[in-house]
């Protein structure tokens, strides 16, 4: 559960949201790969009704979580271990991606509505672990990035590849992502090293920037129009990367002003698809909701441990986290208060069929629980 505690924006005409001595609880607790001290890699399906989750167990499983169900006809059984998993925004493909020590890397699709697994061709090297993918806006492009220094492009269609292999000026990729138009890729390498924007269609680094070591690979996001790209990033050295910054798609400096709150590393952050609502988790074992455009800090909850992933459904609805050496996902219904700081409260708001399976949770969906 979270305890969550109120918090003071500066600048902002916003109110802060009403948190304080409240406690958001669970509405649902996944539980079923294999591997105890594994967390899960995790992905939201467009319906926002499945999760598709990935482990060191070497199984992709499905999730409906309005029944709080494995889905096992969809279980894919993998050769190697799983590291990534991610679904399409069409919500026709699955892609995952791993690897095994002295094997090389394990990248393959499987179009849902037909079960057809395909593999992609490329990671080669032995030692090399495939470590981040994503997928295009439009669904037809996959974008990995592998410990073997290089991102490649793959068609979704046909597994041939259309552009790359670039190669990192920094070694190890730990995170890609693709511009809203598909027409530019930004990655960062393994310990947030260093930021980089790469065209497509011409194979050229565009522009980078350089940064300092972080341990994990927090995820970066592009905003609406692409003008800017949103991460947690370091400027000195020896310093713990506590901070989000946005940076000028074309010449990566900043802009605005940070999202500064945390006050130890950040592990992951989340970035709403119109970048209404931004989501961060980090090692002082906090969970922020920010309102994206205003940089406000509307609410902040105590996780009690450490968030190594944190996504937001596609309606913002809900945000679904896993935690450090736990296999067990978590799903938690986002306060309507906070919905209502950035957006009107979606009319789809429906919980009835999930919350039926709340056997082991005493209190209903959406509510606040007063700490004693």
């Amino acid at each position: 559960m979270f305890s969550g505690r109120s918090v003071t924006a500066s600048g902002s005409s916003r109110p802060v949201v009403p948190v304080k001595g409240w406690i958001l609880a669970p509405v649902l607790d996944i539980s079923g790969h294999e591997d105890r001290d594994d967390t899960p890699s995790i992905s939201y399906f467009p319906d926002g009704k499945r999760i598709v989750s990935g482990s060191r167990d070497r199984t992709i499983r499905e999730w409906d979580i309005e029944q709080g169900r494995e889905i096992k006809r969809a279980r894919d059984v993998c050769e190697r271990q799983v590291y990534t998993v991610r679904v399409s925004r069409d919500g026709r493909w699955v892609v995952s991606a791993g690897g095994n020590f002295m094997i090389s890397g394990e990248l393959k699709v499987r179009e849902v509505e037909t079960g057809t697994v395909r593999t992609f061709e490329g990671h080669r090297l032995v030692l090399t672990s495939i470590n981040c993918i994503d997928i295009s806006g439009d669904s037809t492009l996959l974008a990995s990035g592998s410990s073997d220094g290089t991102i490649r492009i793959w068609s979704l269609e046909t597994c041939n590849l259309v552009a790359g292999p670039f190669r990192s000026l920094n070694w190890v990729v730990g995170a890609v992502r693709f511009s809203q138009d598909s027409k530019k890729l930004t990655l960062k390498s393994n310990g947030g090293r260093c930021l980089e924007v790469w065209d497509i269609q011409s194979q050229k680094l565009l522009v980078y920037r350089e940064g300092y070591w972080e341990p994990g690979d927090v995820p970066a996001f592009w905003t609406t129009k692409d003008t800017d790209i949103v991460t947690a990033f370091s400027f000195e050295v020896g310093a713990q990367i506590k901070t989000i910054y946005a940076f000028d798609a074309s010449t990566l400096e900043t802009t605005g002003a940070p999202f500064a709150g945390h006050t130890k590393i950040i592990t992951s952050i989340a970035l709403s698809l119109d970048c209404a609502l931004l989501a961060s988790a980090a090692r002082d074992n906090t969970i922020n909701f920010w309102a994206f455009e205003s940089r406000q800090l509307l609410a902040s909850f105590d996780s009690g441990s450490t968030i190594c992933q944190l996504i937001l459904s596609p309606n913002l609805c809900q945000l679904v986290c896993t935690t450090e050496n736990d296999n067990s996902i978590y799903l938690y219904d986002t306060p309507p208060e906070i919905l209502a700081c950035i957006q009107p409260v979606p009319q789809d708001r429906t919980i009835s069929s999930r919350s039926l399976f709340l056997t082991d949770v005493l209190i209903p969906p959406f509510s606040f629980i007063p700490l004693h």
